[in-house]
């Protein structure tokens, strides 16, 4: 099977998870305006996340008009990282500043769109590598789940905190 029948086939079991474990709710959030923010805290799955945008102070940056993609690693993406890791970024605000921002791409990049890009500008200024070989990866993050839909962009979920350089 070619790598384009995969990731359909994937998107395809990815949104029947989605329907079956209630996040299904996120997708429709565009039409009740929720930004992404707002998006990412309906899902529950993010809780560490908003924790980390409030203590960098970005809650307001993507809540604005955007459009913004995030790639959003899940609450068991941030536990994955060496102990003592988050804690020291929570306290670090500009290095906290520099790991959100590389998980963010100006615009919105839909997963067809993923599909035809080999890496993308984040907003910290450095590239990410997007590979499409057994599903996609950023980096080393898998993405889980795509297209979750906000007023202001678009959220894709990785199960991998990414680091730059």
């Amino acid at each position: 099977m070619d790598i384009r029948k995969r990731f359909t086939v994937a998107i395809v079991a990815v949104a029947a998870l989605v329907a079956v474990s209630g996040l299904a709710t996120t997708s429709h959030s565009a039409s009740s305006g929720q930004d992404i923010v707002e998006t990412a805290v309906a899902a529950g799955s993010f809780k560490t996340l908003a924790t980390a945008l409030t203590e960098a102070g970005l809650v307001e940056t993507l809540k604005g008009p955007g459009p913004f993609t995030v790639f959003a690693p899940t609450d068991e993406a941030f536990a994955k990282l060496p102990a003592g890791t988050l804690d020291a970024l929570l306290k670090d605000k500009a290095t906290l500043i520099k790991v959100l921002t590389y998980h963010v791409v100006a615009g919105k990049v839909m997963a067809a769109d993923v599909m035809k890009l080999n890496s993308a500008k984040t907003l910290e200024g450095q590239d990410i590598t997007i590979r499409h070989m057994g599903g996609v990866q950023v980096n080393d993050a898998n993405v889980v789940l795509t297209d979750i839909v906000a007023s202001n962009g678009v959220i894709h979920v990785i199960d991998t905190v990414i680091l730059p350089n």
